[in-house]
């Protein structure tokens, strides 16, 4: 009666075939992930950009809590994600380690009110590189009321 079964470098060219796949696979896994984390963020922030435009034309004024006008920001909010400055008409978001990568700003004075969005640097954090790059900042200042807006 004969007894097959693997020898032992059989098994050591397994071990090292699969060792080279993880190697390949787990940096794509990873950069897949940041990259919808990324999305993920950017669409809320977009989301809550629109929203709160749109609250402004529609109420012909802006709140403090730029988080009472939107559910993108006030999401974004429950995450952990975003700190809402009421003083100043401001939301700081956190994208991957970076704490302040998009600021989203109200700027008031007497006759108008600009909606700001500000990027500071990603450093070498790939999340808040890729939010920033899914943002299309250049429609920024948007005016949200004064005289050349109409309700």
């Amino acid at each position: 009666m004969k007894k097959s079964a693997f020898t032992m470098i059989e098994l050591i060219f397994v071990i090292v075939i699969l060792g080279i796949l993880a190697a390949v696979a787990i940096p794509k896994f990873t950069a897949t992930r940041d990259a919808a984390v990324a999305s993920k963020i950017a669409m809320n922030i977009m989301n809550g950009v629109s929203e709160i435009a749109a609250y402004a034309v529609s109420h012909a004024t802006v709140q403090n809590d730029l988080s009472s006008m939107s559910k993108g920001i006030t999401e974004l909010v429950n995450e952990g994600l975003a700190t809402v400055d009421t003083v100043n008409k401001k939301v700081t978001i956190k994208a991957g380690n970076i704490n302040n990568c998009v600021v989203v700003q109200v700027v008031s004075n007497a006759s108008d009110d600009n909606l700001t969005i500000t990027f500071n640097s990603p450093g070498n954090d790939n999340v808040c590189k890729g939010v920033q790059n899914a943002i299309d900042a250049t429609k920024y200042p948007m005016k949200l009321r004064g005289a050349s807006v109409s309700y």
